[in-house]
């Protein structure tokens, strides 16, 4: 018996539609909130989650960072339900990783086509994970798991960079879609003086470098390594049969692809209208949210990267650095920082 968790904090919503995936003999999970909903999703492990999105304690769009960011929960079909109708609010949550949107109030008999139909495509997904390409197919099918990576890397050669060395340049055309095994790598552009912004920071699990690949064109940033790291390198060529042959995998990369233009025009605003504690506050939590292979792990990044994710001055960061640790919202031990507040830093006024 499928098991589903519906998060609603309308209380006659939740009942009913709980009532209705009872009877079409589903095993149903509910939560009034989206709190409720991730510790549930957690403890629950459910085939799939439907929830609302303007919900108290965390909205709809939290829970479903939440559970994409856990390699457990982070291929579960996962569908919108919610009053909200305007185009906006539909391409943003599907740009986000939703697998469907549906409307409230919602005809019975369309809301089970719909889970059916989710459920169904999960199910061929992992049925595929036997063909195509060494095992490639498996990691991005099913991402993020132990065994997955294993078969993602087996038979491929690793590539080891040094803290600081080279992975490909701004301008050259790319031959390779890349993945981190371990370590941590650094986008970033520079300008006519050499300062850097970063715009992406990609840890272990993580993808790299598709961008240009899937817009045809050249590298718009270089690549570093920011700690020495394995980088397996998919051929291009592989990589675009494995696009034309399996739909799901040309999905996931659109959806990346959304997700890292809507990132930085956020960070653009950010750097261009932002107070420098603000800059700063952001720049920290950002790093302390991309570093996912060790959450709660102290922050060792240079001063000049960390600078460089603000879009400041080095020396302005670490006079900013040296406030937060006098106001007890981070600490500093032997370089590395550690964040103590997270919450007065995400809520500081600009």
């Amino acid at each position: 018996m499928k098991k589903i968790l519906v998060i609603e904090d309308n209380r006659e919503i939740l009942e009913n539609t709980a009532e209705i995936l009872e009877l079409s003999h589903y095993e149903v999970a509910t939560a009034s909130n989206g709190k409720i909903g991730v510790e549930q999703a957690l403890t629950q492990k459910p085939d799939l989650i439907l929830c609302d999105i303007m919900m108290p304690e965390l909205d709809g769009y939290g829970v479903l960072h939440m559970v994409q960011k856990n390699p457990d929960l982070q291929n579960t079909p996962f569908i919108f339900l919610t009053a909200k109708t305007e185009k906006e609010e539909m391409r943003k949550g599907m740009s986000l990783g939703a697998d469907d949107y549906i409307t409230k109030p919602f005809d019975p008999t369309d809301l089970l086509n719909a889970i059916e139909g989710r459920l169904k495509k999960a199910e061929l997904i992992k049925e595929r994970i036997s063909a195509g390409l060494n095992g490639v197919n498996q990691l991005i099918s099913i991402t993020g798991g132990e065994k997955a990576l294993h078969n993602f890397v087996e038979g491929r050669h690793v590539d080891l960079y040094k803290k600081k060395q080279r992975i490909y340049n701004e301008g050259n055309h790319p031959i390779h879609l890349y993945f981190v095994l371990k370590g941590k790598v650094k986008n970033y552009k520079t300008n006519d003086e050499g300062k850097e912004l970063i715009v992406r920071i990609a840890s272990e699990g993580d993808f790299f470098g598709y961008s240009a690949l899937l817009e045809n064109s050249v590298y718009k940033e270089n690549a570093d390594a920011i700690e020495d790291s394995e980088i397996v390198g998919l051929p291009r060529k592989e990589f675009e049969e494995l696009m034309n042959a399996n739909p799901e995998v040309s999905r996931r990369f659109v959806r990346l692809l959304a997700s890292d233009v809507a990132e930085k025009e956020d960070q653009l605003i950010r750097v261009a209208y932002n107070s420098l504690r603000k800059k700063v506050a952001d720049a920290l939590l950002t790093v302390y949210k991309t570093f996912k292979d060790n959450p709660g792990k102290p922050i060792n990044l240079s001063r000049e990267n960390l600078a460089a994710v603000a879009g400041t001055a080095t020396e302005s960061l670490i006079r900013t650095l040296t406030d937060f640790r006098a106001e007890k919202l981070i600490e500093i031990t032997d370089g590395k920082i550690t964040i103590l507040n997270a919450e007065k830093l995400e809520k500081m006024l600009n």
